[in-house]
């Protein structure tokens, strides 16, 4: 049984990762209007990502006999200075997650619940996954600067990204 701070706390997640889904739609939907509709499709990915995070979470919770309460989703930002600064501000949004992943670690270890330390080990390396994915999105537009070939070569890209689902339990 998970105790009522644990699950508060995974609880705070699951709304965190929900909004997380609600933010890079916002995201998709300003790379769509800006005719990226390989970006656009890298965003909408990463919705299905955070959406099965966030599913993952909720049966955990459930799994240890805790209770899953869903928040309002706050509004997301909807309008970036470039598609550059849209994923910057999806790598600060996810270095926020991950910060947010290591305090429920360390809220496991320190309850010593040791399943929720186990299963959070999970989303542990998965943060370091999601920040490097980002990074290598970044580190693509800032090579190719405001080249168009290199913007359009970059969107291409990004629209061969697959949505491959986790094991949800």
């Amino acid at each position: 049984m998970l105790s009522d701070k644990m699950s508060d706390a995974l609880n705070s997640q699951i709304n965190k990762e929900i909004f997380s889904s609600y933010l890079y739609m916002a995201m998709s939907m300003y790379f769509a209007a800006e005719d990226l509709s390989g970006a656009s499709s890298w965003m909408r990915i990463q919705v299905l990502e955070e959406l099965s995070h966030a599913e993952k979470f909720m049966n955990y919770v459930n799994e240890r006999g805790g209770r899953v309460s869903l928040d309002s989703i706050e509004k997301p930002a909807f309008s970036w200075k470039s598609p550059l600064d849209a994923f910057h501000g999806a790598q600060d949004h996810e270095r926020f997650i991950s910060s947010s992943i290591n305090d429920l670690v360390g809220l496991a270890r320190e309850e010593k619940d040791f399943m929720s330390d186990n299963f959070l080990q999970w989303f542990v390396a998965e943060q370091v996954e999601e920040e490097a994915s980002v990074s290598e999105v970044i580190r693509m537009f800032k090579l190719a600067g405001s080249a168009g070939g290199g913007l359009l070569m970059i969107d291409k890209e990004l629209g061969s990204r697959v949505f491959t689902p986790p094991t949800v339990n």
